[in-house]
């Protein structure tokens, strides 16, 4: 099987869809805004980020949007001419379910949302039969338990035409999930997610005659999982078919990389993996070693001009970017720190996407205090922060905060420094920690090593939740002037 991801860096629970020679891909954000990016490919290898889904305050709001909340898994169908998008907010807190988001083109934004409120779950599907009936199937609870639930549902308006009924509770494993419905022949597959997201995740399959059930599981279940094994590539599972022009299928499921001693440590958090699919004896088998996947250069140089609009890779964990970036006449974009009492200073940031990468930024802190930072979460993060007074490096993990090295001030534009490094091997011949995370800036003599920390501490193992390291600029007060920022895959 491959170990490269198709699209790498925190991007989990992908879905996709094909329109003529087109593949369209859609994976979950959480607390990321905007939300939900979108992607294109003509051979699924290869992958370009085109949009977010959710990019408007009107499509999400940021109320509540803390770590490991926001929005959850998609799925992206197209259907009668359109786009069809639904995901769960689970941060509303309104108990208006899900949300519908339509486009003819991915490339040219999304509609308002419309809510489902008598689906109250996770992991939304939509799928029509033969005569236009749009089912919607989800996550969520009844009778006690944890099943797939599903009820037909008119999703101009978001309203059920029936009432939920359940259709199959998986094999017994924990956290029956990430339903999707394919109709293949004769046979009506239900492909779901069990196991929980961590090492034992896989996936699971059922069949029906009706769409409606009931459903009767494969014989091999599960059909995909790498739990119990050495494969570098663990917590396979959350999986999407996909029959390709030629007539046969393949699939894209979430991943980790792992490195590090044990329990083994993940840090750019679950991402988007390919197999092919082979149809034996009216079941889907996976293929794990049928497409070829080559490691990819993520290296971009942003210089943030004022005459575009921000790349779509450019997040913020519970903001809208446009809420605290504005660009001088002269094109320079500027970062304003949040205003009190928000929990933790905006971050432009993008998704760290390569096990070893270097990131520069050159900021002008004559105004603020500028950090570049390498996050996990609100509460696990590295960065080295410069303003009139000096440079230095902090730590958040967890409750404890410190200052590892500060030195004077060095002017009033810098370059600060973030890189993850092999971390140091011990006397038993491998290394524990998955990486370390090197910080610091270039003085007047050149470059200057501030600290280099073990990167475990930004690990999901460590950490826990759903995301992965993102690394990006903060104004954390004033006014701070970001003129240029270089990622490069490292190898």
């Amino acid at each position: 099987m491959s170990t490269q991801p198709v699209i790498a860096g925190f991007h989990p629970d992908p879905s996709l869809c094909r329109v003529g020679q087109d593949y369209w891909l859609a994976t979950s954000s959480f607390e990321y805004v905007p939300g939900v990016p979108v992607f294109h490919s003509r051979d699924l290898v290869h992958w370009e980020q085109v949009g977010n889904a959710l990019e408007r305050p009107a499509q999400l709001s940021t109320a509540g949007l803390v770590s490991n909340r926001g929005v959850y898994a998609p799925t992206l169908r197209h259907h009668d001419g359109r786009f069809w998008l639904i995901t769960t907010d689970v941060s509303a807190g309104d108990g208006l379910g899900h949300l519908i988001v339509t486009t003819s083109d991915p490339r040219t934004g999304w509609s308002d949302p419309v809510r489902t409120p008598d689906a109250l779950g996770i992991d939304p599907d939509l799928t029509w039969d033969e005569d236009g009936r749009c089912y919607l199937t989800w996550a969520g609870f009844a009778e006690g338990s944890s099943q797939i639930l599903q009820v037909e549902l008119d999703p101009l308006t978001g309203r059920a035409l029936t009432e939920p009924r359940g259709l199959w509770s998986g094999t017994g494993l924990a956290s029956p999930e990430a339903p999707h419905l394919y109709r293949v022949g004769d046979w009506w597959y239900l492909l779901i997610a069990e196991g929980g997201t961590e090492r034992g995740h896989c996936a699971s399959v059922a069949r029906s005659r009706q769409v409606t059930g009931p459903f009767e599981g494969a014989p091999t279940n599960p059909v995909l999982t790498h739990r119990s094994t050495g494969w570098p590539v663990q917590s396979t599972g959350h999986a999407d078919l996909v029959e390709l022009a030629d007539g046969t299928w393949a699939a894209v499921h979430l991943g980790v990389r792992t490195a590090g001693w044990t329990p083994q440590f993940h840090v750019n958090g679950r991402e988007t993996f390919l197999t092919g699919i082979d149809w034996v004896d009216g079941w889907p088998v996976f293929v794990e070693d049928r497409f070829e996947v080559e490691p990819q250069d993520h290296s971009f140089v942003d210089t943030f001009g004022a005459d575009a609009p921000l790349h779509p890779r450019w997040v913020c964990p519970g903001a809208h970017p446009g809420t605290f970036t504005s660009h001088d006449e002269d094109g320079t974009l500027r970062l304003h720190a949040a205003p009190a009492p928000e929990p933790e200073p905006r971050v432009l940031a993008v998704r760290a996407q390569d096990p070893r990468w270097h990131v520069q930024a050159r900021v002008d802190v004559a105004h603020g205090t500028a950090r570049l930072l390498v996050r996990l979460d609100a509460r696990h993060w590295y960065a080295v922060e410069a303003d009139s007074d000096g440079v230095r490096v902090r730590v958040q993990v967890g409750p404890f905060a410190q200052v590892v090295h500060e030195v004077p001030g060095v002017g009033s534009t810098v370059v600060l420094h973030a890189r993850c490094t092999d971390p140091a091997v011990g006397p038993q011949g491998f290394a524990d920690a998955p990486d370390d995370v090197e910080l610091g800036f270039d003085g007047p003599d050149g470059y200057v090593r501030l600290a280099a920390l073990d990167g475990r501490y930004l690990s999901t193992e460590v950490a826990g939740g759903f995301t992965g390291r993102v690394v990006g600029v903060q104004a954390v007060t004033g006014t701070v002037a970001l003129h240029e920022m270089r990622y490069s895959t490292v190898r």
